[in-house]
């Protein structure tokens, strides 16, 4: 008798037969088991026939994969992926309309199967898809499908997108092109670009030529979601394959064209809620445009460019020119350098005689320069008070406006992260962003008008320099993190956070740190500690009962296929399965596969899951490696999985480390502790409020000589 593990008791159907309960040996051979299940059903021929999962996405059982059936799974019985893909080839070249139509929707369906694929593709079925796009002449449901089954066929990377011929080409490129072309069908040939884009130079050359972006924008004002999607997918490939000259001057076109303002007016702020994989792209297309700034943030001054200094001297004569320019012909070469010394000097710079110096500093180098020239063009009069205005107050008391400049556009680099790669899933946009032309400096004029009132409001001098732009900081970026919709909007709630605001804040936070820091209200903590653990371990227990949708990466595409993940109401099961695109919490009975919990041996975060270290020999991005974990539970087999968020991922793990009997190991364990904890600390303090707790409990009296005074009531009871 074999051992327990290499047999699994299943469940066996076919149409109009009685279901068979079979124990399926893992050891014997997959045509031994199917052809024991045909002899059941008095069927011959069984090498015509195969195993498949009944529900999901219907996959073929084959020896690589066989060792993924769980007991209590439901198969069925049906014609093998060859004899199947052979019917089907030759049903796709039938005569008979409705004969084609019907197998090209069935080639749709089954081209996810990689065992069904491989056999199709083998049969030369992809050329026989070509003929059909390049031939036919009315778009239709058969062209809808055939394109569907292209792009499932192609997702299995056994042929190469270099390989597809410039006619077929040609009538993907023609359907985008074509407004009146059914929307589902230019949303497949969007998709089809998109997978062309990064495969080769010659194709990105070629996609980029065809499609204009023209022709994208007009696809993205298009009230379609799925649609605009689609659009902005392939406009973000783009992007991403140019160099960088190249991606320069295409965003230097879709600036003109106003492409930012549409996106704010018609995507960030319709009425249906963003998507997540249209909110990636937008964070992708606010990184890259911020992204163009690093080339002058990481360019030193010249002090012997021409321009440069021009633009230097421009800040001088936008300041003091109106009160020197009588006076300033008759002074002669030693006199004028000394009183644009002083100038420089009333502007702030450090090396007054060389003010060129102070911006040696990358970064910002000179994106603090353009910076300050912008300030100064465009807000001419808010430009002069601030430079006039510091000049006349005392020197301990002036803001040096271009050490400010200078450090603040440092600071916006860093908040705003001004050069770092895009994220491979991040989704954290600015909805600003979209509705501000030359937004970075735009946010330094009216963040250097911000800084000289909270100079004024700190009554700082040069000694405290340091402690502004910490305030300052802390003022931006609590704003941003309201996700504010417009500049106006920014500007009118950062400086309604004053510092007096600021200090109130900071005294708030600084009294709830000492109140709990308190001796008797640690010892309570502790006290309260395991209760709050057991909530929260419930909750996360909660949360894999609910599931959620993954996305499966490839390093092909920045997303694959969706897949959904839930734990069993009784805690038993892992249940998961594969999923269609809009299905947001799909019922249990439909995830196709599971794993027992009992079976789960370890977790696996970062660097140490396989799927990981599978492309480790690549460039990794951190972002991905910080979302990624792995459950083993059984030899070689893991449950890989890529969070789609850091508070998804610390939700999972907490809750497959309660699963495996662990401690809760994430962050956001210990953020949901204190919230908790603050919370009941609060309740059980409330009748504390004003009364200071002292750091030691009260020194308890020593017990009376005698207890004499003391009433005796047992006569009573008597």
């Amino acid at each position: 008798m074999p051992p327990s593990k290499d047999v699994v008791k299943i469940a066996v159907q076919m149409m109009g037969a009685i279901p068979q309960l079979i124990e399926l040996n893992q050891t014997k051979p997959l045509s031994a088991v199917v052809k024991e299940v045909c002899d059941a059903w008095n069927l011959n021929n069984s090498e015509r026939y195969a195993l498949q999962y009944v529900d999901g996405l219907q996959a073929y059982i084959t020896e690589s994969n066989r060792g993924e059936i769980k007991n209590g799974s439901i198969l069925q019985l049906n014609t093998a992926p060859d004899h199947e893909a052979a019917k089907l080839h030759s049903g796709i070249q039938s005569n008979h309309m409705n004969v084609k139509t019907d197998s090209l929707k069935k080639l749709a369906s089954l081209s996810r199967d990689v065992a069904f694929a491989q056999e199709f593709i083998s049969r030369n079925g992809l050329n026989q898809l070509f003929v059909i796009v390049e031939e036919e002449s009315n778009a239709g449901e058969a062209l809808q499908y055939t394109l569907i089954a292209f792009v499932e066929l192609m997702e299995h990377d056994f042929v190469s997108w270099e390989t597809l011929s410039p006619t077929f080409i040609k009538k993907i490129v023609s359907y985008v092109n074509v407004s009146l072309m059914d929307p589902c069908i230019r949303q497949i040939s969007l998709a089809i670009l998109e997978n062309m884009v990064p495969t080769s130079r010659a194709l990105f050359d070629l996609v980029k030529q065809e499609v204009t972006l023209d022709r994208l924008i007009a696809l993205l004002q298009e009230m379609i979601q799925p649609l605009q999607l689609k659009a902005m997918a392939l406009l973000i490939a783009l992007l991403l394959n140019a160099s960088e000259s190249e991606r320069r001057d295409m965003m230097d076109y879709l600036g003109e064209k106003n492409l930012r303002q549409f996106i704010h007016k018609n995507i960030v702020h319709a009425s249906e809620p963003i998507a997540d994989e249209m909110a990636h792209y937008l964070y992708v297309l606010q990184s890259l445009t911020l992204n163009l700034l690093e080339r002058r943030m990481r360019t030193p001054m010249d002090p012997y460019s021409q321009e440069q200094r021009e633009l230097l001297q421009s800040l001088r004569h936008a300041a003091f020119e109106s009160e020197n320019e009588s006076s300033a012909g008759s002074f002669n070469t030693e006199r004028r350098r000394s009183l644009c010394a002083k100038e420089f000097r009333k502007l702030g710079f450090v090396n007054n005689s060389n003010p060129a110096m102070d911006l040696h500093r990358i970064p910002p180098g000179l994106l603090a320069l353009d910076s300050m020239v912008y300030f100064s063009r465009h807000f001419p009069s808010a430009y002069s008070r601030f430079v006039l205005e510091n000049s006349s107050r005392e020197d301990k008391h002036e803001c040096p406006f271009a050490r400010s400049s200078i450090q603040l556009a440092f600071m916006l680099c860093e908040i705003l992260h001004v050069g770092e790669p895009c994220s491979e899933t991040a989704q954290a946009f600015y909805p600003m962003f979209f509705g501000q032309e030359h937004f970075f400096e735009e946010l330094f004029c009216t963040c250097i008008q911000l800084l000289n009132k909270t100079w004024k409001e700190m009554r700082a001098t040069q000694e405290d320099f340091d402690k502004v732009m910490q305030v300052v900081r802390e003022q931006i970026t609590r704003t941003l993190t309201l996700r504010p919709t417009s500049l106006e909007l920014f500007k009118s709630r950062v400086n309604s956070l004053n510092y007096s605001e600021i200090l109130r804040l900071r005294q708030t936070e600084r009294m709830h740190q000492e109140e709990i820091l308190a001796a008797p209200v640690l010892e309570l903590r502790e006290q309260l500690k395991p209760e709050l653990l057991k909530l929260i371990k419930q909750q996360r227990l909660l949360h894999l009962c609910e599931g959620t949708l993954f996305r499966k990466i490839s390093s092909r595409r920045r997303q694959d296929k969706l897949w959904y993940c839930r734990l069993s109401p009784n805690h038993k099961f892992l249940h998961y399965g594969d999923v269609e695109e809009g299905i947001e919490s799909p019922p249990i009975e439909s995830l196709q596969d599971k794993v027992p919990v009992a079976d789960m041996k370890a977790l696996f975060v970062g660097r140490e899951c396989p799927h990981t270290k599978e492309k480790s020999s690549g460039k990794q991005n951190k972002d991905l490696l910080d979302l990624a974990f792995s459950v083993s539970y059984d030899v070689g087999e893991y449950l890989n999985f890529i969070a789609p968020t850091r508070y998804e991922f610390c939700l999972w793990t907490d809750g497959l480390n309660v699963l495996l009997g662990r401690e809760m190991v994430s962050e956001r364990t210990q953020t949901d502790l204190d919230i908790l904890l603050s919370m009941e600390l609060k309740l059980r303090l409330l009748d504390l409020e004003n009364i200071p707790i002292p750091d030691a409990p009260p020194v308890v009296p020593k017990p009376p000589s005698n207890l004499n005074f003391c009433y005796d009531f047992t006569h009573i009871e008597q």
